[in-house]
């Protein structure tokens, strides 16, 4: 039986935004694994969120559905996921359930927080700053109206090799490089979780700052498998070919880096493949 994952945005359906159609390549590719004998390995749905103003029917309520896994691309600026939802997103992952967690630079998708043990590796510019003052300045000079956290890995489009933390972790298999943005996010393992560790780190192109990259949550009386993510630009369309297009706010010119390289496509598409397979359980193999 195929594992049931789901792709969530925490914004409504906006044409000129990060809305979960700027995520196809990834659900295609997922939804295109198949196991030895042929048969689907995910059953993939992708959404995004209800409309504003109550609370999501479907995440607020998800440790009540069939899904194992939540990939949820935190594209708001702040506030989008009610206290229901963060409480079901948390239930969720209490009953078992995987989850990978992403948002981007400054306060872009700050409304992960409150999310039960996952929230807290997520550091933003005004919720849950990072402790470390040495962090809070600019990395990106370029993207002027963008304050920290913003780790500058390279052009969208292009790629970063990673620096992958001992012990290697399983989704880190095959895994040499990933996206670059141009202004990353800010995560770290929490401190006093035992479950939690930075597994992959990348360095700025401005200022050689390295950065983490990915934290991974083993399963624990917390609740299931989790990977908190620097920024949802390691998934999006854009990143893996710029030539699928961007919100028209998007104004840094596009490498082609990624286009050019098959050796960072397989990369990139092995790393999704990994995550996926890791947060449900199912042998990465």
């Amino acid at each position: 039986m195929p594992s049931k994952i789901l792709l969530q945005t925490t914004i409504p359906t906006t044409a000129d935004d990060w809305s979960i159609a700027r995520f196809d390549l990834l659900r295609g590719h997922l939804a295109g694994l198949k196991d030895e004998t042929g048969a689907p390995v995910f059953e993939v749905t992708a959404r995004d969120r209800a409309p504003l103003g109550t609370p999501d029917p479907l995440i607020s309520n998800l440790a009540a559905s069939d899904y194992e896994a939540l990939w949820l691309f935190a594209v708001d600026s702040g506030g989008n996921l009610t206290p229901e939802d963060c409480a079901g997103i948390t239930a969720f992952r209490k009953r078992g359930g995987g989850i990978m967690v992403t948002r981007d630079h400054m306060d872009l998708g700050s409304s992960i927080c409150t999310l039960g043990g996952i929230g807290a590796a997520h550091h933003f510019h005004t919720r849950n700053v990072n402790p470390d003052d040495a962090r809070h300045v600019i990395d990106d000079p370029f993207t002027t109206d963008i304050s920290w956290p913003n780790f500058h890995s390279g052009a969208n489009g292009d790629y970063q090799e990673i620096a992958v933390a001992a012990p290697a972790h399983p989704v880190l298999a095959g895994v040499r490089y990933l996206p670059a943005h141009p202004h990353e996010g800010d995560v770290d393992a929490p401190p006093g979780d035992a479950s939690a560790r930075v597994i992959a780190r990348g360095r700025s192109k401005v200022t050689g700052q390295p950065f983490n990259l990915a934290v991974a949550f083993e399963a624990s009386q917390a609740g299931g498998r989790a990977i908190a993510q620097s920024t949802f630009h390691h998934f999006a369309n854009y990143n893996w070919d710029p030539a699928t297009g961007c919100p028209s706010f998007v104004t840094e010119k596009p490498g082609h880096g990624i286009a050019d390289t098959p050796e960072a496509q397989d990369s990139i598409r092995a790393y999704a493949r990994n995550v996926a397979l890791w947060l449900v359980g199912r042998p990465l193999a």
